[in-house]
């Protein structure tokens, strides 16, 4: 009988996307097991991805929205439209992601959400019941400023002037709501892959502010901009969104989709799973197979390969992880619990640069090693 292979990794973090992973361990596995059945999908826990995986199970149809990036430049930003809803997905790393923007020119005091927001009208002007937001991969700090002013909101200092940059907000003394845009009928979900709150040692500032260009020396000032954004929202509103866990992904997106659209905030990863009916896949497979760039700590804290492994875990299935690069972890037993075997292309198959290079062709051999001794 024919093995059922269910092979559903996330995207191989700046080489390959998960559909193009999914690919390349389909390829590797086929070669040494061509009667087994091999299932693709590819997944995303609400960052980069995120839309065009989502789409292509809903059998969602493309849209473009002219826009702005993080930079204030043009852009035609692509969003996805679902008729079973009818629902609207949106990926913000397709407006103001960092991959957008050339590495090192901008620097995050001069980035900012803006351009989300012609996005989320056009899903609210179209029709849109839902709309689900994957908020991973941002090139932004300003925790929605941006994405509020192009909405409607008012953010003004003593003297009643408008606070108009982000690292502004240290003056803020006052919000004021739209006086028309208001999406009553549209829900909002948003999609985040991490716990964070907007603020502290463990805020988005400090944890994600680095890798998008923020220096030791400008933490302090982005902290009190944030920090005085969301003491005034608490007056504002009577809520603090800004202590929930996930308030500080994508910098700080988190935090203003609650806010300033009172949306719910979700697992990506679970998004995808009630979507892709992903316990009932797991459940009608043999062997799940599923992987990322960097199999590591986060992976077994909530991240989507570890979710997987620990779905499958739950429904009796085993579970051989993939990776670029496999961390060692401080307990042995951490892999094993979740995962039945793991394999790295990262140092037996290539070093780093090589790896990176030629992520597909590595990527599919270790698919066949690892097919070879399964």
């Amino acid at each position: 009988m024919p093995r059922r292979i269910l092979i559903a990794p996330d995207k191989f973090k700046g080489t390959l996307t998960s559909h193009q992973a999914a690919d390349a361990i389909a390829r590797g596995w086929a070669s040494v097991h061509p009667t087994d059945l091999l299932e693709l999908l590819p997944m995303s826990d609400g960052g980069d991805g995120f839309g065009s995986v989502l789409a292509q199970h809903l059998h969602a149809s493309t849209r473009v929205t002219r826009t702005v990036d993080a930079a204030g430049q043009p852009r035609d930003a692509t969003w996805w439209w679902s008729d079973s809803g009818p629902i609207a997905i949106v990926e913000t790393a397709q407006i103001v992601g960092l991959a957008l923007l050339p590495p090192g020119r901008f620097h995050p005091f001069h980035l900012d959400t803006f351009g989300i927001g012609a996005v989320l009208q056009a899903a609210v002007e179209a029709g849109a019941a839902e709309c689900w937001v994957g908020i991973g991969g941002s090139a932004t700090n300003d925790a929605g400023f941006g994405l509020a002013r192009s909405l409607g909101w008012m953010f003004l200092d003593a003297d009643r002037c408008p606070i108009e940059q982000w690292t502004g907000l240290t003056r803020l003394e006052s919000i004021e709501p739209p006086a028309s845009w208001l999406p009553g009928h549209c829900r909002f979900t948003v999609a985040v892959d991490v716990d964070n709150p907007l603020l502290g040692p463990e805020g988005c500032s400090r944890i994600y502010g680095p890798q998008k260009g923020l220096r030791p020396e400008d933490m302090a000032a982005a902290e009190a901009a944030l920090g005085r954004l969301a003491e005034v929202w608490k007056r504002h509103s009577g809520r603090d969104p800004a202590s929930a866990p996930g308030a500080g992904a994508a910098g700080g997106l988190g935090f203003a989709l609650p806010a300033f659209l009172n949306a719910r905030v979700d697992s990506g990863f679970e998004i995808f799973a009630r979507a892709t009916g992903l316990d009932d896949r797991i459940r009608n497979t043999d062997l799940i197979l599923t992987g990322e760039g960097s199999l590591d700590r986060q992976s077994l804290m909530g991240k989507g390969t570890g979710r997987v492994a620990q779905r499958a875990r739950q429904l009796g299935r085993p579970c051989i992880g993939l990776a670029g690069i496999a961390e060692t972890l401080p307990d042995p037993q951490s892999h094993p619990r979740l995962f039945d075997a793991v394999h790295a292309i990262v140092p037996a198959f290539a070093p780093a640069d090589d790896a990176k290079g030629n992520a597909a062709h590595w990527l599919e051999e270790l698919a066949r090693q690892t097919a070879r001794l399964h």
